[in-house]
C-alpha cells in the first residue's frame, strides 16, 4: 500500500515501511526525562498542576487535564457560602497585535452546591488514584474552616489548600482581606489543622507589601507549604464612551483579579522574598 506523494517526495511512500521505521525509531529513542517530584511528602508525576480557577471547576475539565498528563489538580475553591455570580465576568488585556497579555475575572468561589463539589472530588480521586487531588477551601468562621477540611479529607483528597486570597469576595471574613491579616491567617490555618491530618497549603494574596508576614503566620499555625500567588486586584480596560471599566454589567463593574503571564514576574518576586526569609527558606512553595 502506498500513500499519495506530497512536498518534495517524488515517489510513492510505502505506508507499511514508514510505520515500521517510526516504531523502530521510537524503541531506539532516549527515555523520557523523569519529571517526578515530591511536594509536601506527596509523590507527583511532574510539577504541573491545574490551578484553582474556572478551568478546574468541574469533573470533565479536571479529568481532561489529568488524561493529558497533568500531575494533579487544585479544584476551584469550595465553601458553605452560596454565590451569585455576575455575567459577563471576564475581560482580557491585549496590546496592538498581541491578542492576550493578561486575564481579569470577577468570579468568587464555586457556585455549585458543596455536596456536588465534594462528590466530584471523590470521583476524581477514585478514577485517578495516582494523581494528586487538592481541595481548595474557604470558610467564614473557624468552625467552617474545620468542617471543610474534615469533609475534604473524607472525600479522599490528598491535600488541602486554604484560599486566604481571592480578591473578589464581598465579606471581610473571606478572601484577600483575610490574607492581609496575619492573625486571621493563623486562626483559620489552625482551624483547618484541627480538621485534617493532610498536608495544608496557605494560598497568599499578592495585594500586600510583605507576603512573608502572613506566610510565617500560616506556617507557625500548622501549614506545610505556601501557594503563591492568587490574582492581582486590577482594572484592565475602561470603556471610553461610558467610562465604565470592563466587563460592563448593566452599566456597572468592579475591581477584579488579574492573572496570566503578565503576573508571573510579580509571583516570582514574592517567592524570592519568602525563600530569602530565614523562617521560610525551607518551607515548600508552589
Amino acid at each position: 500500500m502506498t500513500a499519495c506523494t506530497r512536498a518534495k517526495i517524488d515517489r510513492p511512500v510505502e505506508i507499511r515501511q514508514t510505520a515500521e521505521y517510526i516504531a523502530s525509531a521510537a524503541k531506539d529513542a532516549e527515555p523520557k526525562a523523569d519529571l517526578s517530584m515530591t511536594f509536601c511528602d506527596l509523590k507527583c508525576e511532574n510539577p504541573f498542576f491545574l490551578s484553582s480557577s474556572v478551568v478546574a471547576s468541574g469533573y470533565d475539565m479536571c479529568a481532561k487535564a489529568l488524561d493529558m498528563g497533568w500531575a494533579g489538580i487544585v479544584y476551584k475553591t469550595i465553601g458553605f457560602a452560596k454565590m451569585n455570580e455576575v455575567s459577563p465576568r471576564f475581560d482580557i488585556l491585549n496590546k496592538e497585535t498581541t491578542p492576550y497579555i493578561g486575564f481579569k475575572n470577577l468570579e468568587q468561589i464555586s457556585d455549585h452546591p458543596l455536596e456536588e463539589n465534594l462528590a466530584i472530588l471523590k470521583k476524581l480521586k477514585e478514577n485517578y488514584p495516582s494523581k494528586i487531588i487538592v481541595s481548595s477551601i474557604m470558610g467564614e468562621s473557624e468552625d467552617e474552616w474545620t468542617a471543610l477540611a474534615r469533609l475534604s479529607e473524607k472525600a479522599g483528597v490528598d491535600m488541602i489548600e486554604c484560599n486566604f486570597s481571592c480578591p473578589q469576595m464581598t465579606s471581610h471574613s473571606m478572601g484577600s482581606d483575610v490574607g492581609t491579616n496575619p492573625e486571621l491567617v493563623a486562626k483559620y490555618t489552625a482551624a483547618v489543622r484541627r480538621g485534617t491530618k493532610l498536608p495544608v497549603l496557605a494560598k497568599m494574596t499578592p495585594n500586600i507589601t510583605n507576603m512573608e508576614i502572613p506566610a510565617i503566620a500560616a506556617v507557625n499555625a500548622g501549614a506545610n507549604g505556601i501557594a503563591a500567588i492568587n490574582t492581582v486586584k486590577s482594572i484592565t480596560n475602561v470603556d471610553l464612551d461610558s467610562f465604565v471599566p470592563t466587563p460592563d454589567i448593566n452599566g456597572k463593574s468592579a475591581v477584579g483579579g488579574y492573572s496570566g503571564k503578565a503576573v508571573k514576574p510579580i509571583a516570582l518576586r514574592f517567592i524570592s522574598d519568602m525563600k530569602r526569609n530565614e523562617t521560610l527558606e525551607n518551607v515548600e512553595i508552589s
